[in-house]
């Protein structure tokens, strides 16, 4: 029974797996200083107004210089911008709407 397990498992690891791959397709993180040619590049983000009054949810005018990042916010993620903990932690009032 042992033998045949380490059969199969022969059969396995001798089969190349490489010849699977897609070679037109680059590999992400081979040069992770470098961008890919051709790549999609976001030349400019623009926010309405609906998405800086939900960033700014609980938060009452005069706004402090410390939020003034949201001029420069883009697309990527960030916590802010998202509800966070409920219950005593909601500060911004998040879970109360």
């Amino acid at each position: 029974m042992k033998s045949a397990y380490l059969a199969c498992l022969a059969i396995i690891l001798s089969t190349p797996l490489s010849s699977y791959a897609d070679k037109s397709y680059p590999v992400a993180g081979t040069q992770p200083d470098a961008r890919p040619a051709g790549a999609p590049v976001i030349e400019w983000v623009r926010h309405d107004q609906a998405w800086f009054k939900h960033a700014l949810t609980g938060i009452q005018p005069p706004f402090p210089r410390s939020l003034y990042f949201l001029d420069n916010q883009g697309n990527w993620y960030t916590p802010f911008n998202h509800p966070g903990l409920t219950g005593p932690y909601d500060i911004r009032e998040w879970h109360q709407k």
